[in-house]
């Protein structure tokens, strides 16, 4: 059995008070370890006229602080709703929704600045990580009975030519499916009011809605992750990006009853079953089999008939937990009031 290194990761979550200034900034947080990327993720309420922007600043172990980076600018009505390029310096860059330390951070800050009027933060967090650059050890089932959760199944190619103005169409569009199942897994999303501009015959309006819901108008996609969980936000859903280490950790939300959405990339060949090669493809992880392989509905399938997918548990972390991957990146979306599994290891 190879002997690696798990990923480091810090998450640590912010109050941000309803009467606060315009400008709200955090106490400079302590990571614990040396990090290489920090990455925020928040659910705000913002009337028409009103939106935030979120930025972070670090401080490295020589006491050197960073300038302060825009980690994204965000309102429900998406104006406007944009990661911000262009930002690199000596310290790091900004890679749409990651701040991409030069040298390791040790500490940060997270600054909201409010715009207009009514604007409101309901949740924020941020996650420190520093990923090894190591092979990826698979883990053992955290039990032997199976588990399924009742995901409802949208598979993107379903909306291939569909509102090409959002990231080119359904074809590329496995992050808003992947949301729009989470969200009607919880029995949350738009009314029937806000579908009507997606166009009669859709087969699953919700995901068109959630691809105009994410679309992050610089990166022209709608794959920034933070952007995806403040979706979910405008329909009461608590959430946020984190990184796990392991296929035993996504097992413990799904057994208290949570899906999560994680992010992966890889060839056809490298997840048996998966029929294709993605540079970056976002599914949701449902349930686990009796012998610990990975239930997932990808959208990346052509019918919603053939979403459910059974992916081999080693395979599915190789591809998943890399460090030339994701590293392990999920977003966990819930019911403010449904608890999360026990935490052990400060990454939720």
């Amino acid at each position: 059995m190879l002997t690696v290194d798990l990923a480091r990761v810090s998450f640590a979550r912010f109050a941000v008070p309803a009467a606060a200034e315009d400008v709200w900034t955090s106490e400079e947080r302590e990571i614990g370890f040396p990090a290489t990327q920090l990455v925020p993720s928040w659910t705000a309420r913002t009337p028409p006229g009103a939106w935030i922007e979120v930025a972070l600043r670090a401080r490295a172990a020589s006491g050197a602080r960073t300038k302060w980076y825009v980690m994204g600018r965000w309102s429900e009505l998406g104006d406007p709703r944009t990661s911000v390029p262009g930002q690199g310096d000596e310290d790091g860059d900004v890679a749409v929704d990651t701040f991409v330390a030069r040298r390791p951070v040790v500490a940060y800050q997270v600054r909201i600045t409010r715009h207009g009027a009514g604007a409101l933060v309901t949740g924020l967090g941020v996650m420190a990580s520093a990923v090894p650059q190591r092979p990826v050890t698979p883990s053992d089932p955290v039990a032997a009975e199976p588990v399924e959760l009742a995901v409802p199944r949208h598979a993107q190619h379903a909306h291939a030519g569909h509102h090409p103005r959002f990231d080119g169409g359904g074809a590329n569009w496995c992050g808003p499916a992947s949301v729009a199942m989470v969200l009607g897994f919880w029995g949350r999303g738009p009314q029937p009011s806000e579908l009507d501009w997606v166009g009669a015959g859709d087969p699953a309006p919700v995901v068109d809605h959630a691809a105009m819901g994410t679309y992050d108008e610089s990166y022209q996609g709608t794959g920034n992750w933070p952007f995806n969980v403040a979706y979910a936000g405008r329909y009461g859903l608590a959430g946020f990006v984190t990184r796990l280490r392991s296929a035993a950790e996504l097992e413990l939300f799904v057994r208290a009853g949570i899906p999560v959405i994680t992010s992966q990339s890889f060839k056809a060949h490298e997840l048996p079953g998966s029929c294709y090669s993605t540079n970056g493809h976002i599914l949701v992880v449902a349930g686990f089999t009796a012998g610990g392989d990975v239930v997932v509905n990808d959208p990346a399938a052509p019918r919603d008939d053939e979403v459910r997918r059974i992916y081999p548990r080693a395979a599915f972390e190789n591809v998943w937990l890399r460090s030339s991957g994701s590293g392990g990146i999920a977003y966990v979306l819930h019911p403010p009031g449904h608890p999360l599994p026990p935490c052990t290891d400060g990454n939720w």
